[in-house]
């Protein structure tokens, strides 16, 4: 059964953070000592809550009826006065996650230009529409909003923005450490794309040398070595691909046709293959 953020029960999920616009949160805790700021979808940002934010001990403020473990936010006059602080440069969103065994709560309160203007919200009952959760109602109040090729029935503004990429704060903790490189969103945003580019570039290469299952071959791997004049290698597995290919798209090659083909490709490869 698939319950908060896409994790099937049994799963633990922890979540403890201030988000908000990405660049706002850089400068509003660049001179908070081991605070780094997470990067998220749609150039939003997170800040793992740690002592470092807390200038005295928290007191927890319970939802009227809340026992064990029921959802309680961990506030404290000094840390409300940051978040005030905060908000002045954009909406900010205070949330808690915790989950384990498939049972947990959601909290979520939201700052906007100095002041707290909705919330705290707490569930532990995730019946309802996704879209009234805590954290998916205060990522609303973000400007968060679904993208365009979203087609189902609900949105969720959890996953939209990327708050299942982590599972812990110890995750988010380092995604905000391999963050601090980038001086703006955009910088990161952009490596971030070229990571992927890169990825998939590499992805395509390994596919290309892969061997498809169960595609005859009119040579094997020792002829084409024979034929080229070359090792053992990725080279050997490219060519073996490439008439598995021309198979698929050509039907069966005849061995003359086939030596002729690899002869072609070796060509074009510049392999630096000896003819034979």
């Amino acid at each position: 059964m698939w319950l908060l953020c896409g994790y099937p029960a049994g799963v633990s999920y922890e979540l403890n953070a201030v988000i908000g616009r990405f660049d706002v949160l850089r400068r509003q805790t660049a001179g908070i000592r081991e605070t780094a700021v997470a990067p998220l979808r749609q150039r939003m940002g997170l800040v793992p809550v740690t002592t470092q934010l807390f200038d005295e001990p928290a007191e927890l403020a319970d939802q009227d009826g809340a026992g064990p473990g029921q959802p309680c936010t961990a506030t404290s006059p000094a840390f409300e006065q940051t978040l005030s602080y905060w908000s002045r440069g954009g909406p900010i969103a205070y949330v808690e996650a915790d989950f384990h065994g498939g049972d947990g709560y959601q909290t979520a309160a939201v700052w906007r230009n100095g002041a707290k203007v909705w919330g705290p919200a707490h569930t532990w009952d995730f019946t309802g529409p996704r879209e009234d959760w805590p954290i998916n109602a205060a990522l609303a109040l973000l400007d968060v909003v679904p993208s365009s090729f979203e087609r189902v029935s609900y949105h969720d503004l959890f996953l939209e923005v990327g708050l299942g990429w982590e599972q812990d704060m110890d995750g988010w903790q380092s995604a905000g450490r391999a963050a601090r490189w980038a001086a703006t969103y955009n910088e990161w945003h952009q490596e971030y794309l070229a990571k992927q580019e890169r990825t998939a570039r590499a992805v395509a290469e390994f596919e290309k040398h892969r061997r498809l299952p169960d595609v005859p071959v009119a040579l094997d791997g020792t002829t084409i070595m024979g034929l080229l004049g070359l090792p053992p290698g990725p080279l050997i597995g490219a060519a073996t691909r490439c008439l598995q290919d021309l198979h698929l798209e050509h039907g069966p090659l005849s061995r003359e046709e086939a030596v002729t083909r690899l002869r072609a490709w070796a060509a074009e490869q510049d392999t630096g293959c000896r003819d034979r």
